[in-house]
């Protein structure tokens, strides 16, 4: 177990870095393929990757605060939180893909963070009667779908998202701006209990952070990143919503929205970004499932073996590239490919998902073992 914890050591140091953000340190990881590595490696080493420099280099070489590592895998070990490391078979995959995914997560729960479908909601903290209402009907409309639901597990929109997903029989996970030592806010403690039982608690925030005002873009990127799909109810011009709205386009996610009354303040900002293009029309679940191609599950699904995988045409090239010349770095796959960024990477997630193929550490890929 020691070669476990050592890494898990060394991935918290990597987060407590000055200088060394999510963008560096997912260059590094791929680069040198473990935590542990990246603090062994010396100067020019690391002086000499892409993006890191000699300012960089130079906080990973006189880092020396290791006793607070060990203090939060104490921490960790005490309330049976798992650590969730970037290059675990469980880190989402869909994070991976972005440019900025958190070095690790801290973990409580039982869902799949990898589940075959994900929507993330967000929206107003100061739901109205009509959010409330169309929240509910398209949550009804998702029972049995096997879809996992994130939300932020904050006032309003979060928290119903949260509430309707368990009581339709979904897994919800929140995503939290904050340590795993503390709830905010607090009167979703019993709300959080009963995810922990269906669904879990997710943040890239070591324990002793608080719920600071900075730490919501950081928390709403991965509310974007781990989706396969994002649905806004309620959101005015400005604020959390749209942030995490741009993040996700920033990320090719879909992006759905549910229109209101063109005077209501609570949808203007809905209303702009279906006017803009900037979001699917939302009405009901079915606008969800039929766009992103997501038929409820039933026994004959689930128990239909992958052989009769259907790829799309841009699947195929990819597959065809990877069965000709093996393991592929991502950069050299897709050039050879000549696909736009946003239809390449969409095709290797799915396929990624699907288990048509493997990621492998340095930013290659294969089919299976290859």
């Amino acid at each position: 177990m020691k070669p476990i914890r050592d890494e898990v050591l060394y991935s918290i140091a990597l987060t407590m870095v000055h200088n060394v953000g999510a963008i560096q340190s997912k260059i590094l990881l791929e680069h040198f393929s473990t935590a542990e590595n990246i603090f062994r490696a010396s100067s020019k080493d690391l002086e000499n990757v892409p993006g890191i420099g000699t300012i960089r280099a130079r906080s990973i070489r006189s880092f020396r605060d290791f006793s607070l590592a060990e203090k939060e895998i104490r921490f960790m070990e005490k309330f049976k939180i798992r650590p969730i490391l970037y290059n675990d078979e469980e880190y989402p995959k869909r994070l991976k893909h972005c440019d900025d995914p958190p070095t690790m997560l801290f973990y409580r729960g039982n869902a799949d963070l990898n589940a075959g479908k994900v929507l993330s909601i967000v929206g107003t903290r100061q739901e109205t009667e009509y959010g409330k209402q169309v929240l509910a009907e398209i949550m009804s409309g998702l029972e049995g779908s096997g879809i996992l639901v994130l939300s932020g597990l904050a006032y309003g929109i979060d928290a119903l998202a949260h509430r309707m997903a368990l009581k339709n029989g979904l897994s919800t996970v929140g995503v939290l701006a904050h340590g795993l030592d503390r709830l905010y806010p607090s009167q979703n403690n019993a709300l959080a209990r009963e995810m922990l039982q269906r669904g879990g608690l997710v943040t890239d925030f070591m324990s002793g952070s608080k719920p600071d005002k900075q730490n919501f873009p950081k928390r709403n990127r991965i509310v974007a990143g781990m989706a396969d799909a994002l649905l806004v109810i309620e959101s005015g011009i400005t604020g959390g919503s749209i942030i995490t709205v741009n993040m996700a386009a920033g990320y090719n996610r879909e992006v759905f929205a549910v229109p209101g009354r063109i005077h209501d303040h609570k949808s203007e900002g809905c209303n702009l970004l279906i006017m803009d293009n900037k979001a699917r029309l939302a009405r009901s679940a079915d606008d969800i499932l039929i766009q992103m191609n997501w038929v409820k599950e039933t026994n004959t699904r689930k128990n239909q073996p992958e052989i009769f995988y259907k790829a799309t045409e841009n699947e195929e090239k990819i597959l065809a590239m990877l069965n000709k010349n093996g393991q592929m770095h991502i950069d050299q796959l897709m050039q050879s490919c000549t696909m736009h960024l946003a239809a390449f990477s969409a095709s290797l997630l799915n396929l990624e998902m699907e288990k048509q193929i493997k990621a492998f550490p340095g930013r290659r890929y294969g089919i299976g073992d290859q």
